[in-house]
């Protein structure tokens, strides 16, 4: 890794908060009161100042239609925004909820990083966090819940993010890989899509693997690819790929090509030919995207000061155990 930290870091000295323009405190009906619960305290901040907080989330993307809010079809920020609604009993708006990569629909994650903002401090973090995974359907996890610095920023910040597509190289599909793993029944040579992923590491313009973005923004085609392994087992391909950031549906768009010169239907020297005309219609003549559910978002790296913990905070929340305070069996 390149000055990459994990998410797992120690505390600091330092503690400076978010200034933001409001917060509505308002209670809403049908909110879950987890104000009941006796360990879910909070510290109630003075002004305009604000705390944020880091979420790393997991989830099974097949029921949804991508990260990035929208009311119908739903999508999993506008399910954990509903959970943290409920939980903080802030309002949307006021949330500030910020994703570090618009995965696409059907594209899963077990490393999505994201923040959001409270005007109050918390003396514990295991509550909430069990309580958003107690409204959250069981198709997406919180796992970690940590303070953060007033200049993280979860997309932003973001220093590299890593990406795995799985295809089930055999004559018949694995049913229990059918929502997760891409099938072929051709039989690929790894040997080749490996020479060929080579082509991609380094700083290129990746223009003739980008789909048109669907917002109105114009993001820089220049990336950086840092690895890119083919890696076999068994009938299971496994590629992964890391990079400084993605453009829209380029990691499927690479993956795709990969296919076609595993199939051997064209040479790996293909990659840099495609790569120098920036043309995304120079692609199409070989192939479409891969398919989404294939594609896992496995994590998101930062450097370590960006996680460093500020001063005044609760401990990093992974979740708690729960355990028998007493032998509840029939003694024989």
């Amino acid at each position: 890794m390149r000055n990459c930290g994990t998410l797992r870091v120690s505390p600091s000295l330092h503690h400076p908060r978010l200034s933001v323009s409001s917060f509505n405190n308002n209670n809403n009906n049908n909110r879950l009161d987890v104000a009941d619960d006796a360990n879910y305290t909070t510290k109630q901040s003075t002004g305009a100042d604000a705390f944020k907080w880091r979420l790393v989330i997991a989830y099974d993307g097949t029921r949804y239609a991508g990260w990035q809010f929208q009311q119908s079809p739903p999508t999993i920020q506008c399910i954990v925004e509903k959970a943290l609604v409920r939980a903080t009993k802030l309002e949307r708006k006021d949330l500030h909820l910020v994703g570090a990569s618009r995965t696409d629909t059907g594209v899963h994650a077990w490393g999505q990083v994201a923040h959001f903002v409270t005007p109050f401090n918390y003396d514990s973090l295991d509550s909430i966090h069990a309580a958003l995974n107690g409204l959250l359907p069981p198709d997406i996890r919180v796992r970690e819940i940590s303070p953060a610095l007033a200049q993280f920023h979860a997309r932003f910040s973001a220093r590299s993010k890593i990406y795995h597509y799985k295809i089930y190289n055999d004559s018949i599909m694995d049913p229990f890989q059918r929502q997760y793993a891409c099938h072929t029944a051709y039989r690929l040579n790894a040997a080749a899509m490996r020479q060929a992923a080579q082509y991609f590491i380094g700083k290129h313009d990746f223009s003739a693997f980008a789909n048109a973005s669907r917002n109105d923004r114009v993001p820089d085609p220049v990336k950086t690819i840092y690895r890119f392994d083919v890696i076999e087992m068994g009938a299971l391909l496994q590629l992964e790929v890391e990079g400084t950031g993605f453009l829209y549906r380029q990691v499927r768009n690479m993956v795709a090509l990969l296919l076609q010169i595993g199939k051997e239907a064209i040479p790996p020297e293909i990659v840099p030919k495609i790569l120098a005309t920036r043309d995304r219609k120079e692609l199409a003549k070989y192939t479409l995207s891969a398919p989404p559910h294939g594609l896992c978002l496995v994590a998101v790296n930062y450097t370590e000061e960006q996680l460093r913990l500020p001063a005044d905070c609760p401990a990093i929340s992974f979740g708690r155990h729960r355990s028998i305070g007493k032998c509840k069996l029939p003694l024989y």
